[in-house]
């Protein structure tokens, strides 16, 4: 995982795509999100915060 997220970084860097850098972070958080919510306990929080 690391070594993908040091290609992408360099990816990024090179190509001056920097741009791209917010929507991967949301993209993560929202992936992050997900799975979070397959478990019980969290999935009512998050429910009732939506």
């Amino acid at each position: 995982m690391i070594e993908f997220l040091t290609d992408l970084w360099a990816f990024l860097k090179v190509r001056k795509k920097m741009w791209l850098l917010p929507i991967f972070i949301v993209l993560g958080l929202l992936g992050g999100l997900i799975v979070a919510t397959q478990q019980s306990s969290l999935a009512t929080l998050i429910y009732t915060l939506f």
